[in-house]
């Protein structure tokens, strides 16, 4: 789901979340502009990241032909990050992708060669070594169009808390996707008819099963398997998310962040559910009657748009206070909230959700 803006738009924010905050330079950056910090994880462990590509042989990508391919970001807690660097969110191909395509997406942001998206840094150390014992596990889906990055700050702070979190890239309709084979970029041009968006659905349904296999069998990226899993996403990745968990009994709970509930009946789902809002979403009265009926709890993230799920919601009033961004432009992503305010709701929120229906590093390890 795209939240009523195009879906090229929905990308290209994608992308753009994905550079985040950093503190290096890049070897492209412009000679000057603010430096954007994503904000640190508050839980007890530090983060380790690792990335997977997944190949699906038993299905065919529906846009482009070929065997399915994911990517995924795993972040985890680790035992100890020495001497392991901090990961940066995008390739530097990706960023200099996304730094044409930002002003596009969504007009107002800054223009190519303002801010330097490749010096961006996760709070992830490659490949620290993790925590022992099997964790819970949470799989992330973005919103549509987007890049798996956008989400990288709550599931930075959800590792930090004792769970491993995979962020899922879905290609073809993310905005960019930096293959093994070469840079994947979306298909969608615009809001997608209803046969399309019938399509990233089902794809991403798809996915996520295939990262539930890995992540509850063998385990993934040299974790051990996890004992429980629950599935979120941002919008269109909100819709995936309860369609899978209606699809897939492994999934014990769902939170869904402003996607939509009305592609499918979802005759007899009943897994714990968290429909969360804002109070500035343009697909607002849409949304409510998907909602309508649906048992499951209900928060409100006040003062917020569409994007206040995403790491937009701290980078963009960062951009505004350097004067790259107006008040307007944030307030049509982001809303007027306080930043760190409205992130600390969101992470409580979700975590204590999670921690009462698929367990915490802490119940598992008694």
């Amino acid at each position: 789901m795209t939240s009523r803006r195009t879906l090229l738009q929905g990308a290209v924010l994608g992308a753009a979340t994905a550079l985040l905050p950093t503190a290096a330079r890049s070897a492209t950056a412009p000679a000057a502009g603010p430096v954007l910090r994503l904000p640190a994880p508050t839980g007890p462990h530090p983060v380790g990241l690792r990335t997977v590509h997944l190949t699906d042989p038993t299905r065919t990508d529906p846009w482009e032909g070929g065997a399915r391919e994911v990517m995924l970001t795993v972040l985890y807690p680790a035992r100890e990050v020495q001497g392991r660097p901090r990961v940066p969110q995008l390739t530097p191909a990706a960023a200099r992708e996304f730094a044409d395509l930002a002003p596009l997406v969504h007009p107002g942001l800054p223009a190519s060669g303002t801010v330097d998206w490749g010096a961006v840094l996760t709070h992830g150390h490659l490949a620290a070594p993790p925590l022992p014992g099997r964790l819970p596990a949470l799989l992330y889906s973005p919103g549509g169009g987007d890049s798996r990055t956008l989400g990288t700050s709550l599931a930075e702070d959800l590792a930090s808390h004792g769970r491993v979190v995979v962020l899922v890239d879905h290609p073809g309709d993310a905005s960019q996707v930096d293959l093994p084979g070469g840079m994947r970029d979306t298909v969608l041009r615009g809001e997608p008819d209803p046969a399309t968006f019938r399509t990233m659905i089902d794809t991403r349904v798809g996915d996520l099963r295939l990262v539930l296999d890995r992540v509850l069998g063998d385990g993934l990226a040299g974790l051990p398997p996890a004992p429980t899993a629950g599935i979120y996403g941002h919008s269109a990745g909100g819709t995936a998310a309860v369609s899978t968990a209606h699809a897939d009994r492994r999934v014990r709970a769902v939170a869904n962040l402003e996607g939509y509930l009305d592609l499918d009946p979802l005759d007899g789902f009943d897994r714990p559910l968290l429909l969360f809002r804002t109070d500035g979403f343009d697909g607002a009265d849409r949304l409510t009657r998907s909602w309508a009926g649906r048992a499951g709890e209900r928060a409100l993230l006040a003062g917020s748009g569409h994007w206040a799920f995403t790491d937009y919601a701290a980078l963009i009033p960062a951009l505004q206070a350097a004067g790259l961004v107006t008040s307007t432009t944030r307030a049509a992503l982001v809303g007027t909230a306080d930043p760190a305010a409205r992130l600390a709701v969101l992470r409580r929120r979700l975590r204590g959700f999670f921690d009462a229906h698929t367990g915490c590093a802490r119940s598992v390890w008694r």
